[in-house]
């Protein structure tokens, strides 16, 4: 074991720190040879316990430490709202405004999207990173401004109309960043730094344009083999708004503080961050200016992650207690909301007025947790879930499912996850609820079973070629026993699981086929969790 690189506040604190028991939550990463952690405990915007865990670049032995830089992903969109609502206060936008009137690009769909739909994801706009993923770009290929207005100005059609959804959207927040652009006539980063940053001395933080540019002090990430051993996993791409932020767990912490003191944005805007939208029936929603706002164990929290190639970050904050948790990592594999929730159940453990419920992994297979198996379909989104039993108990997901953990009353939690419950609502599994799932497009969806456990028939299908004009790409869909095989010239294949009917799945993909009257296949319908019905024709 290393000797850590951590500090704690010499000024008296409201709350004890366990830093023993803190400490122990990282042990496992707390290594010479291992990706880690940075983590702040922050009271009253001061940082009251901080320490670093692991190795912020494996090939120079450099470790973790308070002051490492991060990527942290969507963390940043609650600073692109703040930008934007900066700029609303001067006068020189409004947040009813019509996105065209800014980024003419963008197609008019005969409803109006405005930058308030941006900001809640609201807008329908299918989101970026699918569409591109979808259209071929790799994990190692630059993406930059040009690539999202490409993309966006080729889609045909929303995935619902302005406002009367929430799904959430990478390519609403990478057009904040470029109408802040259009409208200030100063880059995202320049405005960020000026109105933000350098008013609350955050000098280790910038939103970072230029993936060639060199910061010292800036973490490497990395992402397990297949084979084994780990890979170096960094973002490249420019676009800001969206992703890109770079910054420090003691910078952050100094975020953390206009909370309190609202230094930047005065109590109105600061306010508003902290209120959700609301959809067009008045529905409530959970989400702000770049916040996630609900509760945990009978607490208010406000929070959000980020997660880019092998960056995984967290902020989590206790308004009541005015105490946060940053927690920000560079290793695929880790789950920093997850730790942030353990370090707050262990520094608040008097405040909470929920127990703390862990759950045991389902060790067995029992018949009543077999008679939960099979595929479910949400009818609001589409979406598609598969539960598969073993004699290790249940899992969820159709690659590589995820163990799920055994609670109570037919309730299981992902293992990991310590947010999201599921619960069989009837005896024989018709029907699956899913509560406190972060980002969920509808809040605590219901998804009924479509079909069992056991493989159905396939519907019959010789495969072809199949063209998207949106996406100006093609894909070969061969058959394969029980599923469908993805080909794209630039991609590795991708095996899909017949779920039901015309419908095959994979995580986060699914293909629905289209067939004319005489049975014929026409063309598919593309969709993910954040993109709807992207057509291919076939060829």
């Amino acid at each position: 074991m290393r000797a850590r690189n951590c500090w704690r506040v010499a000024r008296e604190v409201n709350v004890a720190i366990p830093t023993r028991e803190i400490d122990a939550i990282f042990a496992e990463w707390d290594r010479d040879d291992s990706p880690g952690c940075a983590l702040a405990v922050i009271q009253d915007g001061q940082v009251a316990y901080a320490c670093g865990y692991g190795t912020a670049n494996l090939e120079h032995g450099v470790p973790i430490s308070p002051d490492s830089i991060f990527h942290v992903a969507s963390i940043s969109k609650q600073f692109t709202d703040m930008c934007v609502a900066l700029l609303a206060a001067d006068g020189v936008l409004s947040l009813d405004d019509d996105i065209r009137e800014y980024v003419p690009e963008v197609p008019d769909y005969g409803a109006t999207i405005t930058i308030r739909h941006l900001i809640h994801h609201t807008s329908g706009l299918r989101d970026m990173w699918d569409l591109l993923r979808l259209a071929g770009w790799r994990s190692d290929d630059l993406i930059n401004e040009a690539d999202m207005l490409w993309v966006a100005s080729r889609q045909t059609a929303p995935n619902f109309r302005p406002g009367d959804e929430y799904l959430y959207s990478n390519t609403g927040y990478a057009l904040l960043a470029l109408i802040v652009g259009r409208v200030s006539g100063k880059s995202l980063r320049e405005l960020a730094h000026e109105r933000i940053f350098e008013r609350l001395g955050m000098m280790s933080t910038h939103f970072h344009d230029n993936h060639t540019e060199i910061v010292k002090g800036r973490t490497q990430a990395y992402e397990p083999c297949k084979d084994g051993g780990l890979r170096i996993s960094i973002p490249v791409f420019d676009v800001v708004g969206t992703t890109s932020l770079f910054t420090t767990v003691e910078d952050m912490a100094r975020w953390d503080d206009n909370f309190n003191h609202r230094r930047v944005g005065g109590d109105a805007l600061v306010e508003q961050m902290l209120t959700p939208g609301r959809l067009n029936n008045g529905g409530p929603m959970s989400y702000g200016f770049g916040l996630q706002i609900h509760a945990y164990r009978g607490l208010p929290i406000v929070e959000h992650s980020g997660a880019d190639a092998g960056y995984r970050a967290h902020y989590l904050r206790f308004p009541d207690a005015r105490l946060a948790v940053v927690c920000l990592c560079n290793l695929s594999t880790m789950t920093p909301r997850t730790l942030a929730l353990e370090v707050a159940d262990l520094v608040l453990s008097d405040r909470f007025s929920e127990p703390l419920d862990d759950g045991n992994l389902a060790t067995t297979n029992s018949q009543d947790e077999a008679r939960f198996a099979g595929v479910y379909r949400n009818d609001d989104t589409g979406d598609l879930l598969r539960v598969v039993s073993d004699d290790r108990g249940l899992s969820l997901g159709f690659d590589e499912p995820q163990r799920l953990a055994n609670l109570a009353d037919s309730s299981y939690r992902i293992n990991g996850q310590r947010l999201t419950r599921l619960r069989f609502a009837d005896r024989d599994g018709a029907t699956l609820l899913i509560h406190g799932a972060l980002y969920s497009p509808v809040p605590d969806p219901v998804y009924a079973r479509v079909a069992g456990p056991g493989s159905t028939e396939t519907p019959a299908f010789d495969g072809g070629d199949f063209y998207s004009e949106e996406l100006d790409t093609r894909y070969h869909l061969e058959p394969a026993k029980h599923g469908l095989v993805l080909k794209h010239y630039r991609l590795e294949d991708r095996t899909l699981q017949h779920a039901y009917a015309d419908e095959y799945a994979a995580n986060n993909l699914r293909v629905r086929l289209e067939r004319e009257a005489g049975g014929n296949v026409t063309g598919f319908r593309a969709s993910t969790w954040r993109i709807r019905n992207v057509r291919f024709e076939r060829r």
